[in-house]
Order: C-alpha cells, then sequence, then structure tokens
C-alpha cells in the first residue's frame, strides 16, 4: 500500500489564486494529526480557472479538487485524507467517475507540458522517475553521433514554437555546421505576449526538461555555454531554475565532461531581463546579454554564423527545448504521428479573455481554433458571442468567429493574417470593440518598439494616434486607408520581428471588421457598445418609474424628473459615465 500524495498547483497562478494559504493549512492539520501522507508542491496543473487546485492520489485512484480554500481544505483533510470519504462536491476531474470540467481535458495531448502538475519541480528525483535526464543518457550511453540527433530532430518535424515556426533540427545544423572553437546555445524565455504565460509556467513546472533540452542541443551543435533568457518578472521562474540547475551540476549533467562523457563540456546560467518585449527578437536578446541595449541587429550574418559574443549561437523558446527530451527517448515518430503533414507534434496554448475556461492546453496540432475555444475552453462567458480571437500576442492577427473552424498550424494560421506566436489565445466576445483592440495591443508594441527603425518608431506612434480619434469618435474620411498605408510601410522597412508584425493586429482587424471602422467614422458609433465616447445613454419612457436613482447617482447631474414620473438625460450634461444604466434596477436606460 502506497502512501497517499496530496498535491497542491503552487505556480504563480495558484499562488496567486490563494494555494499558498491551502498548503499551509494542510501542512499544518498534517503536523497536528501526525498523518502519513505525502505532501508536496508541484507547478501549474492547466486548470487555472479552477484555481487553487489540490489533487489527492491514493490506493482507489486520482481526485482533483478544484476551487480549494481554506475551509474546503480542513474538510477534504478529514474526509478524504483521514477517513477515505472523497468530497464529491469540489472534485474537478477524477478517474472513477466523470465531472463537468471533463472536456477540458479531452483531446489533450501532454508532451511538452507532461510533467507539469505531475512532479515537485524543485526535486530532481521525481524528474528521474518520470524519465527525466534518460535522453541525454542514451546520447551519451549509446554513442549517438551528434548528426544522429539532428537527424531525430529533423524527422520529428518539430519546429521552433517561439512564433517564427523555422525547422529545429535545420536550425541546429546550421549552428553545428560552423567549425568555430566557441558556440553558444541560449533558451528565449524573454516573450511578451500571453504566451509567456505558458513559457513562465513550463520553467515553474518543469524546469529540468528545458534544461535537459538545452544540453542535448549544445550536444548536437557542440556548444560549451549556454543562456537561459528570463525576464525578471518571473521571480518563481527564476528561483526554480536555479535551484534545478545547482542540482543538474551536483547530478553530473552540467559541468565537464558530462556523465563522464570525455570532452563533453557544458554549463548554463540564468540571465535575467529587464522585460522588454523587442528581447524576445534573438538579436536583440543578445544584445542584452552583452550588457548592451537591447536593439535589432541586421540580418545576415544570422546567429549561427555570428551570434553572443560574435560566435556561432543556437536560440529556441521554452516550449521547443521542454519537447526535445520526449523526442531522443522516444523516437522521432512518436511525436510526428501528432499535427499535420507540414506542422508536426503538439502545441501549448494560453486561454485567455472571455473564455470560460481559461488556463494552459496542449492540443495536437490540426485542431480546429473553434474545438479549442468551444471543447476545452467552454465557449464564452456568460453564453454571450463569440466574435474573434487574437491569436500570437500583442503581434499577432485577430480571426473572425467565420473563420473558426481554420485548423491549428503555421501556415492555416499566416493564411489569416495571425500568427502562431508563443501560443497566447485572447477571446473576444460581443462585447469587444475591435477597433479599441487594435488600438490596445498597437499601445503596447508603440511603447514597446526600441526605436531604431524611423517607420517602427514613429509610424506606430501616428497608427496609434489615429485609432485613438477613431475610438473618440474624432475618425475623419480617410483614416482607414492612412492606417494601411502606414501598416504596410512599417511592416516593409522595420528591421525585426516587432516592426514587421506590429500592425498585424491593425491589418486583420480592417481587413474582418472593416464595417466596424466605419461605424466608429461615418455613424460615430461603437456596435459593441464599448467605446465610451460614443455612447448615447437614454430613458425608456415605458419602463422607467421615477424612482430617481439614476439622478442620485449621476456625478453631473444630467438627469431631470420629478419622483414617480418619467427621468430624461440632457446630453450635453452627460459624461457617459455609465452610473446611470449601473445602478437602474428596472432596465430603463438605454444604451445606443
Amino acid at each position: 500500500m502506497k502512501k497517499t500524495k496530496v498535491l497542491i498547483g503552487l505556480a504563480s497562478c495558484g499562488i496567486a489564486a490563494g494555494a499558498m494559504k491551502v498548503y499551509d493549512k494542510l501542512k499544518a492539520l498534517q503536523d497536528a494529526e501526525k498523518l502519513d501522507i505525502v505532501l508536496k508542491r508541484t507547478g501549474c496543473i492547466g486548470m487555472c480557472f479552477r484555481e487553487p487546485l489540490v489533487e489527492v492520489i491514493d490506493d482507489s485512484g486520482s481526485y482533483l479538487y478544484g476551487d480549494v480554500n481554506e475551509e474546503k481544505a480542513v474538510e477534504i483533510f478529514d474526509k478524504h485524507l483521514k477517513q477515505n470519504e472523497p468530497v464529491k462536491d469540489y472534485i474537478v476531474k477524477c478517474d472513477l467517475f466523470k465531472t463537468k470540467d471533463d472536456i477540458f481535458w479531452d483531446g489533450q495531448i501532454k508532451i511538452a507540458l507532461r510533467n507539469c502538475g505531475v512532479i515537485d519541480p524543485e526535486n530532481i528525483d521525481e524528474y528521474e522517475e518520470m524519465g527525466g535526464y534518460q535522453a541525454i543518457k542514451k546520447i551519451l550511453g549509446e554513442k549517438i553521433s551528434s548528426e544522429e540527433v539532428i537527424q531525430t530532430v529533423l524527422d520529428s518535424g518539430i519546429r521552433g514554437r517561439g512564433g517564427g515556426g523555422f525547422p529545429t533540427g535545420l536550425k541546429w545544423r546550421f549552428a553545428h555546421n560552423n567549425k568555430a572553437d566557441t558556440k553558444y546555445i541560449i533558451c528565449n524565455a524573454d516573450e511578451g505576449d500571453p504566451g509567456a504565460f505558458m513559457d513562465r509556467s513550463l520553467l515553474e513546472g518543469d524546469p529540468h526538461a528545458v534544461i535537459e533540452g538545452l544540453i542535448i542541443g549544445a550536444y548536437a551543435i557542440g556548444a560549451k555555454e549556454g543562456v537561459i533568457y528570463c525576464r525578471a518578472e518571473y521571480p518563481l521562474a527564476i528561483k526554480r531554475l536555479n535551484i534545478a540547475l545547482d542540482q543538474a551540476r551536483k547530478k553530473g549533467y552540467l559541468g565537464k565532461n558530462i556523465l563522464g562523457a570525455k570532452d563533453f563540456n557544458f554549463d548554463l546560467y540564468v540571465k535575467e531581463g529587464a522585460g522588454a518585449f523587442v528581447c524576445g527578437e534573438e538579436t536583440a536578446l543578445m544584445a542584452s546579454i552583452e550588457g548592451e541595449r537591447g536593439m535589432p541587429r541586421k540580418r545576415p550574418p544570422f546567429p549561427a554564423e555570428s551570434g553572443l559574443w560574435a560566435k556561432p549561437t543556437n536560440i529556441n523558446n521554452v516550449e521547443t527545448f521542454a519537447n526535445i527530451p520526449y523526442i531522443i527517448t522516444n523516437g522521432a515518430a512518436s511525436y510526428s504521428k501528432h499535427g499535420t503533414e507540414k506542422s508536426k507534434g503538439t502545441k501549448v496554448f494560453a486561454l485567455t479573455g472571455k473564455i470560460s475556461h481559461g488556463g494552459l492546453v496542449e492540443v495536437p496540432m490540426g485542431i480546429s481554433i473553434r474545438d479549442i475555444i468551444f471543447k476545452l475552453g467552454g465557449g464564452i462567458i456568460g453564453g454571450k458571442k463569440f466574435k474573434a480571437v487574437q491569436l500570437g500576442g500583442p503581434s499577432g492577427g485577430c480571426i473572425p468567429e467565420y473563420l473558426a473552424d481554420t485548423i491549428v498550424d503555421y501556415d492555416s494560421v499566416t493564411a489569416t493574417g495571425a500568427i502562431m506566436g508563443s501560443g497566447g489565445m485572447v477571446v473576444m466576445d460581443e462585447t469587444t470593440c475591435m477597433v479599441d483592440m487594435a488600438r490596445f495591443f498597437l499601445d503596447f508594441t508603440c511603447k514597446e518598439s526600441c526605436g531604431k527603425c524611423t517607420f517602427c518608431r514613429v509610424g506606430t506612434k501616428r497608427m496609434l494616434e489615429i485609432l485613438t480619434r477613431i475610438t473618440k469618435g474624432e475618425g475623419k474620411e480617410g483614416d482607414i486607408q492612412k492606417l494601411e498605408e502606414l501598416a504596410y510601410q512599417i511592416k516593409e522597412t522595420s528591421l525585426c520581428g516587432l516592426g514587421q508584425t506590429a500592425p498585424n493586429p491593425v491589418l486583420t482587424t480592417i481587413k474582418y471588421f472593416r464595417h466596424e471602422y466605419e461605424a466608429h467614422i461615418i455613424d460615430k458609433k461603437c456596435p459593441a457598445k464599448s467605446c465610451k465616447q460614443l455612447l448615447t445613454y437614454s430613458v425608456d419612457p415605458e419602463k422607467c418609474t421615477g424612482c430617481t436613482v439614476c439622478a442620485k447617482n449621476c456625478p453631473s447631474n444630467a438627469i431631470d424628473g420629478e419622483r414617480k414620473k418619467v427621468h430624461f438625460i440632457r446630453q450635453d450634461a452627460c459624461i457617459k459615465c455609465g452610473a446611470c444604466f449601473t445602478k437602474c434596477k428596472f432596465d430603463a436606460i438605454i444604451v445606443s
């Protein structure tokens, strides 16, 4: 009979939701009762919309409890852990019976996330028990050549998960073929779109998988030193990375003569970045590591020829490296059997926005966007209509509802005007104004521009000014054409990916939602009733009871009317704050 295990999801998402208090409560109860159980922390379990999460694994099966607070923790402890009576009302996933949240897990295939929410990320022994470091042991034990490793990665079909989608094995081959004595390998953990939530969660939940992927990459290209470039805003990820690196060194996975292999020397360190979005671009990232301002450099030469410190360098992102040990251990075919002809394997997405089931999901390439949103994601919050999804982060594009059957692969997503990015998926409903959404994302990329390229630095600023005017009801005839003209000039003249993709939200919203732009400019109306200065508040005389609540709560005294008589809103005095609409209990305020 094995000891009962109790896992608490203590990634940043869980901690923010109160999971640390749950952990402390269970630990105090265990100590007080001297209950012989294994209580441990784990990373992001993925079901972020049910945080805090507690999983109990006993002889009868696995029970995942959601929305756990301290009171529920006491009940779970008293009934399940002490009396072996699971508390079914709180269970969101179980081996023995179905729950209403099972749809979140259906269709997921965990490869990159295989250990997240399963192991203690600060315990290397648990990673090894799950098959960790077997890939590098296999390579060194069977004396598999670096060329064979690269060929396996090529055969798997994995493409870089950081956004560009360049074949990983081909990228490694370019660096391998350079015969320089000194080479570097870098993990980009600094991407700043919503997909960075995925990168952070992987580092917090399974840092050793990323480290092992880097070790294998270093062996393949001939690098002796590596860097994990991680934004300083991820303190928990950095903490667990450094713990994992120390553990890996002590076990001989890093350092000189790794696992007894002569001439295979490799070590890693973490470089904390300042969180600049532009440093997601590889040449800007390398400049930052070198102590320079994070600004992109002209290519060619490409990093494989002249990268960090002007030496051959390979850069991949967190998710890419996390997949590598699985591919080596299980073979290329085990990975390539998932996905489409040109986009193999799985992809991790961070679901956020107006969606019922926000969190991390890992799905096979080839699944439709609609299935992700309405099956795994549980559809739109409040039963509202699905309008669009922003794919690829701030530099991505908005895909409308009628294209929701688009499959997730690099070519299909790119064809819509969006990009895969590192996995951010922001879902929007009917209340989202697409003009304001484009303004929101462009505001971010405009601020994050390094300023090196004139069109990126000035052009995004001019576009932002036009979009801001439009959302305030000050749009002019010809503004749409100006936005398109500027967008294409910025894309064509910018040096790096930030500028080249910054106009995507604007171009895709104009392409698919041009009518909303025209409504803002011509009719001075926001179809989504979202842009505050374009709204008109009026009173429905048939519903108004004259209760005076609206008048009492109007900060500008714009509502006239006597008690028990129909009220009237003076438009010249209305500041469009919406207080009357919020306070009215009779739905008598009309918003148009």
